[in-house]
Formats: structure tokens, sequence, C-alpha cells
């Protein structure tokens, strides 16, 4: 089976010495490369009767690596879910045109965190206005830096509770069905974005492009306030779980999964993906140096927090949050019992890996191997012929 692994195995040592890498992303790509392999180290277990053993190399754990991210993942939802508040929600999602696209690879970590306070003041000014329930509601935002087609595509989806807590402290529905007009919603995001770019530039805090002046920047920002900026308030869910999940898949893994690789060869990579302009799946063609630079661009700043909670759903918010939920009808959160691999792989309704395939018993810890030690890899039995 192809996977971003091979590719970067096969591919990533020419990529480097054609271009100019920051350290996140050889730091992502050596740990890809290295997951699961004798490079991380790991340990063997072994069945207590001497049937069989297997060799368990380490994973790498980077938040960019597909084979990592199944189970944290599945941690995060469990955790997210013991929260979420029994009521509807909105998903609304606030984009960045694309002539900022430029700025912002040069100031990611900057204008990641400009566009997460811009779409957290919209939404608390507009549902704290008596017109739409004068209201503090609970957001959980996630970053995105991609397309379906790996494009750069930087944009928050917001998963919003429709209704929130009043100033009397008593739980207010949102009074309008979808959340709040598009339209307000839109030129208060739009007015709040520029300000802040413009007060960053200012201030000195931004790094401009070589072809990007401080007078053409100014000049953009001019033209970008008389433009239409993209919006999109989705229709009212009744819980939030569906739009959670949907979230969940780009918190840990990575812009794509290996199952969307079709090929890869010395000279080509084919990957498919689902086009929204006619809801078709479609593969695209690259050479590995253009899928490359289209994947790797996406790795996230080292320790910079992709998905923050505001409003109810902020950490130390947690006596609010358990105000709301009683009044909805709900227990105070409680904290979830950890997830163990075991319970998540039988969710799989796979084979558990832990057991002998003689025996059925579970295998046992062995010796453990350091980095770079090597193991006959899979399942060993004593009584088969050496090769």
């Amino acid at each position: 089976m192809p996977t971003l692994q091979g590719i970067l195995q096969a591919h990533f040592a020419a990529f480097q010495s054609k271009h100019k890498l920051p350290k996140r992303i050889r730091d992502a790509a050596g740990a890809i490369m290295s997951c699961r392999t004798a490079a991380m180290g790991g340990h063997v277990e072994r069945c207590p009767e001497g049937h069989a053993e297997r060799v368990w190399y380490n994973s790498c754990k980077h938040r960019s690596c597909p084979k990592c991210g199944h189970l944290p993942t599945e941690r995060w939802i469990e955790k997210q879910k013991a929260r979420l508040l029994a009521c509807g929600h909105h998903h609304v999602i606030f984009t960045v045109p694309p002539e900022l696209h430029a700025l912002w690879r040069y100031n990611r970590e900057r204008m990641m965190d400009v566009l997460f306070h811009c779409v957290r003041d919209t939404l608390f000014v507009l549902l704290g206005d008596e017109r739409y329930g004068g209201l503090v509601p609970g957001l959980l935002c996630s970053y995105h830096s991609w397309g379906r087609d790996q494009g750069y595509h930087p944009h928050l989806h917001c998963l919003v509770t429709a209704g929130g807590r009043g100033k009397a402290g008593a739980w207010v529905p949102a009074k309008k069905a979808n959340l709040l007009p598009y339209l307000v919603v839109r030129d208060l995001y739009r007015g709040k974005m520029i300000a802040a770019v413009r007060g960053a530039l200012h201030s000195g805090e931004l790094v401009l492009p070589p072809d990007l002046p401080e007078f053409r920047l100014e000049n953009t920002l001019n033209r970008l306030g008389r433009a239409p900026w993209n919006v999109e308030i989705r229709e009212r869910y009744p819980h939030g779980e569906g739009v959670l999940i949907y979230l969940a898949r780009y918190i840990r893994g990575g812009p794509i999964a290996d199952s969307r690789i079709v090929s890869f060869d010395s000279s080509s990579v084919v990957f498919k993906y689902l086009d929204h302009r006619d809801n078709t799946m479609k593969e695209m063609l690259l050479s590995p140096d253009d899928f490359l630079l289209r994947v790797l661009q996406h790795v996230p700043p080292p320790r910079k927090k992709m998905v923050r909670h505001y409003g109810l759903y902020a950490e130390h918010n947690l006596e609010m949050l358990n105000a709301s939920r009683a009044a909805l009808g709900q227990r105070r959160v409680e904290p979830r019992e950890f997830l163990k691999w075991e319970t998540f792989w039988a969710k799989t309704e796979k084979e558990m890996p832990n057991l002998c395939p003689v025996c059925g018993r579970a295998l046992v810890p062995g010796p453990r191997l350091r980095r770079w030690s090597t193991h006959d890899p899979g399942i060993k039995r004593p009584d088969e012929k050496a090769a």
C-alpha cells in the first residue's frame, strides 16, 4: 500500500537538497520516515508458552504523521463528547482571502493568532448583543491550512452552541434559527481582520514578503475592505457530535491520509480528493517534488494550538459550563476513563495483535530494543524453519 512514509523515504533526500526547509518540516519528515521502524527502537513481546513472538517498534507520535493520529484523535473525541452541551449547534467557517496568503506564509504563528482572536471576538460581540440573544456561547475552533487538493487554504472551523449563558446566569437560546445574519457576521469579521493585520503591520510585528512592500499591503487591505469575504453559517444541528467528529479528522495525522494515496514511483505521485465544485472524487497526478511541497507546507508550528476553546467550552469556565449543563438537564462534567489502545482496537473488530496466534494467550513484554536495533519483524514461531 502506498504511504506518505514511503514517499518520504524514497524522495525526501532529493527534495531537501533542492529546497531550503525550516526545522519544523525537517523534523516532521524525519519523524514520519522513522515511525514504527528500527530507527525508533521498540520492544519484543512473547507468548508465555513459547509459541510466538512479535516486534513492536515505537511510534513517532508526531501530529503530522498519518500512522499516529488514530488513537489520540479518538481520545480527543471522547474528552470533547463528555463536555458537549445537549443543545443545537452550528458549524461556522471563516476563510482568509487569497490576497493574504503570501503574508500568511511569512507570519504563520502571528496570523493564526489574529484569525482565532478575530473570529472569537466577532461571535462574542454579535451573540452578546440583545438582538441575537445577549448570551455567552460555547465555541470550539479548529484551524486548518489545506483544501482537499492539498493547496494552501487557511481557514477556521467553529462549533458554536445555538444558545448560551445569559447576563442573569440562565440558559438563553439563540434568537435566530440561523444563529446570526450572514452579512452582519461577514462584515464584522472582515473589519476586525483588516484592522488586526493593519495594527500588526504598523507595530512592526509582521515580516513582509520580498515582493510585498508596506504600501502595497496597505492598498491590498483597502481593496479587501470593499470585497466580500467567505463566511459560511451552516444549518442548525440538533447536537454537536457530528461536527465534532468531522473536526477530529483534522486534529492529528496531517493533511492527507495514506488511504488517499493511490500510487507513487520515481517520477509521480497520484492521490485522490473530493472536488467540492461538483462533489465528485478525482485523482491528481504530481511530481514527487510538487507533492511534498504541497503536503509539507501544512506542518504546523511546534507547540502551537490548532484547536482552541472559548466561552462555555473554555477549560477555565468549567463552573459556567456545569451551570449550563444543569439548566439543560445534564450532569456535571466528569473525567472520562483514559482510553486504552486495547479498548480502541476492539472497536475496529480486528483481531487483537497482542494475542498468541497459537494458544490465544496475551503476549508478555520481552527485551527492549534500542533505536536502530533490528529484529526479525512479524510473528515468529519456534517450529518455523529458518529462511
